[in-house]
């Protein structure tokens, strides 16, 4: 893909990005404003895994340390410190930036899994003295404060927060891009790939990561930030290992090797979460599902795949891939629809509510509705259906995978012929 393409679609994205909000309800306001530090923070967490190649399982604490930081900040606003609330995300970037600078001194004294455990070990420690410190953090019930006008702007609705959150992220994306184009953002790749060979060309290896280490938290800083700014509330909770695991997901699912790959990722799950949290308890297990199946099958995540496919566009011959893919998109849905059926299923029978009604009938299991029907536990048919939609998805998705393979056979070998015809 050009780059003027590239910033063809950048443009169209963020025209949506403005003209469409007014036009939705609050809920979906929300959900974008959500995702839109969602992505944020998983842009500046990718800087540090995706490019730097250090996994940290520990973000979380620069995440809170910003939070925390801004809503400081807003308390002091409310007894007259003149900021301006457009300013207060710069308050969580200071706090994500000292933080960063001690605590990644420390952890990029090691690399690889040892790094991973040091972040993992710093969060934690955040994450249990927290409570403990009340005049910092408020205890467990944590820190609020109210968001006030600037300019005529009440900040009162969440959709004049959006655009605040939107002004933000733009800006960070636009300097986290430019930091890859730098000289020291090509020494983070380099690092990345061959940290002994930097060391051999005189950089010292230790600075320069804990200097990408301070940039990536300072980012997740202003990220945090927005979220208190949003939220006007933070508690020790947001330095839980469930926040760092998020910007893995979110990372790691739309593409650690594309710089707006996390955004993918970010994107896909928060809607997914927004759209499903309120249809079933078992939404955080199609999470980690989906998580594990891209890890799997698209290793490169969601923008990885998506990539690679726009970059062979015109290479491809889509008349013979149009029924292969078609065939695996059946697959694939038949499958999904055997696991949510057996998923919904395990998740009533050995619910609470199922329990309690076996009591009033002790005698035999009662029937239980899904779906908008009612299925009894003990009829054949209850257990026929999802295996044939999972055997049924499977063999579909070996004969599309098979007209794939000769595809790509007669693919080569018309390239051959034509090469030889050349000659």
């Amino acid at each position: 893909m050009s780059a003027t393409s590239k910033f063809l679609i950048i443009g169209l994205a963020l025209l949506v990005s403005i003209a469409l909000p007014p036009f939705l309800s609050a809920g979906w306001q929300n959900a974008l404003n959500t995702m839109l530090i969602a992505s944020l923070f998983a842009l500046s967490f990718n800087l540090l895994a995706g490019q730097a190649g250090l996994l940290s399982f520990g973000h979380a604490a620069y995440f809170g340390v910003g939070a925390f930081a801004a809503l400081h900040l807003m308390l002091a606003v409310e007894d007259g410190l003149p900021v301006p609330t457009p300013l207060l995300p710069l308050a969580g970037a200071l706090a994500g930036l000292v933080a960063g600078v001690v605590s990644g001194w420390f952890s990029t004294m090691r690399s690889g899994v040892y790094f991973a455990l040091v972040t993992l070990a710093i969060a934690e420690l955040f994450h249990s003295l927290t409570p403990h410190l009340q005049g910092l953090f408020g205890g467990e019930s944590g820190i609020s404060s109210m968001r006030m006008p600037w300019m005529g702007i009440r900040f009162a609705t969440i959709l004049e927060v959006y655009y605040l959150t939107l002004g933000w992220f733009v800006i960070c994306a636009v300097l986290l891009w430019a930091y890859t184009r730098t000289p020291f953002g090509r020494l983070t790749l380099a690092l990345r790939d061959n940290e002994q060979r930097v060391r051999f060309m005189g950089y010292d290896a230790h600075v320069s990561k804990t200097l990408i280490f301070t940039v990536s938290a300072m980012f997740s800083g202003v990220a945090g930030a927005l979220q208190a700014v949003t939220n006007e509330t933070a508690n020790y909770d947001l330095f839980s290992a469930g926040v760092s695991s998020q910007v893995v997901l979110f990372t790691y699912v739309g593409g650690a090797t594309l710089f707006f790959g996390p955004v993918f990722g970010a994107v896909a799950f928060t809607v997914f979460a927004f759209l499903m949290s309120d249809l079933t308890r078992s939404w955080l297990f199609y999470q980690g599902l989906i998580f594990v199946l891209v890890m799997l099958y698209a290793p490169h995540g969601i923008g990885g795949a998506l990539a690679m496919q726009l970059r062979q566009w015109r290479e491809l011959d889509w008349r013979r891939l149009v029924k292969p893919y078609a065939t695996a998109t059946v697959g694939g849905l038949m499958i999904a629809a055997g696991v949510v059926f057996l998923t919904e299923t395990v998740s009533i029978l050995f619910g609470l509510d199922y329990e309690h009604a076996r009591t009033l009938t002790p005698d035999y299991l009662p029937d239980f509705t899904l779906m908008g029907q009612v299925w009894s536990p003990v009829a054949v048919s209850t257990w026929v259906l999802p295996a044939v939609l999972l055997i049924g998805g499977i063999a579909l998705l070996q004969v599309a995978r098979r007209w794939l393979d000769h595809s790509d056979d007669a693919m080569a070998a018309s390239d051959t012929e034509t090469s030889k015809g050349s000659v």
